[in-house]
C-alpha cells in the first residue's frame, strides 16, 4: 500500500509545485507588465473633468461624473435600472469582468474552482454600473483629471464595450444602486478586470501600464490625493 501511495504523493507534489510556479510568474509577468508605460509622455492638467480610478483591493473601476457637456450617461445607464431610482445621483462607476465571479461570487467564500477555470480560460464578460452621490476622494477613490478631448475618447471606448439598451439583458447587483449589464465580450486570463479598466485609460491617453492583470498595477499609476 505504501509503495503505491509514494508515486502519488510525487506525484501531487510536482504538480502543486509546477501550479505554484505558473502561479509566481503570472505575478511577475502581470507586475513587469503593469510597470511598462504606454503614453509615457501624458501629464495631468490642472483643470478639466474630474474622473477616479477606485479599487477594492481586487478590482478596480472608473468613476465618472453623471452628466459632463460631452457625455449624459443617464441614457445608456438610467437610474431606471436600479432599485432606488430616485436619489441625487452625480457620478456612476463602470468596471467589466468575468460573468461568474460577478453574479454567483458574493464573497471570496463563494469562488467555486470552475469559476476560476473559466475566468482563466475564457468566459462572457458583464458591465457592472454602479451610481454614487458626491463621492469623496481618498485612498481607494483617487482622481484624474483629464483634458475635455480624453474624456471624450474614455467615453468612446467605453461605449465600445458597451450594447445598446434593447439588446442586452440586465441583472440586479450586490446593492440598492447598481447593476450588471451583458457586454458580448469575453473575459480571460490575459484581458482581465484591470486590463480592462487599463486599456480604457490608455485610450483616453492617461499614462498606465502596458498589461495591468491586477488592481496594484492600475493604481499605482494614479496619485493619491
Amino acid at each position: 500500500m505504501a509503495a503505491k501511495t509514494k508515486p502519488a504523493l510525487i506525484l501531487a507534489g510536482r504538480t502543486l509545485a509546477v501550479l505554484l510556479l505558473a502561479l509566481g510568474l503570472f505575478v511577475l509577468a502581470g507586475w513587469i507588465g503593469s510597470s511598462v508605460p504606454r503614453n509615457g509622455d501624458w501629464t495631468e492638467p490642472e483643470s478639466g473633468i474630474e474622473i477616479m480610478a477606485a479599487t477594492n483591493g481586487v478590482h478596480t473601476e472608473l468613476v465618472l461624473p453623471l452628466v459632463t457637456p460631452q457625455k449624459d450617461w443617464r441614457r445608456e445607464f438610467p437610474a431606471s435600472d436600479l432599485e432606488h431610482q430616485d436619489r441625487p445621483y452625480t457620478h456612476i462607476s463602470v468596471s467589466w469582468g468575468q460573468r461568474d465571479v460577478f453574479l454567483n461570487t458574493p464573497t471570496w467564500a463563494d469562488l467555486k474552482p470552475i469559476t476560476v477555470w473559466h475566468a482563466i480560460t475564457g468566459s462572457e464578460a458583464l458591465m457592472h454600473v454602479s451610481h454614487y452621490v458626491r463621492p469623496a476622494p481618498g485612498e481607494n477613490f483617487r482622481p484624474i483629471t483629464l483634458r475635455a478631448d480624453e474624456y471624450i475618447r474614455l467615453v468612446e471606448a467605453i461605449e465600445a464595450q458597451s450594447l445598446p439598451a434593447e439588446e442586452r439583458a440586465k441583472y440586479p447587483g450586490y446593492y440598492s444602486q447598481d447593476v450588471f449589464y451583458e457586454t458580448g465580450g469575453s473575459y480571460h486570463v490575459g484581458n482581465t478586470c484591470n486590463q480592462w479598466t487599463g486599456d480604457m485609460l490608455a485610450a483616453a491617453g492617461v499614462k498606465i501600464g502596458l498589461w495591468t492583470p491586477f488592481s496594484g498595477g492600475v493604481m499605482k499609476w494614479v496619485e493619491r490625493p
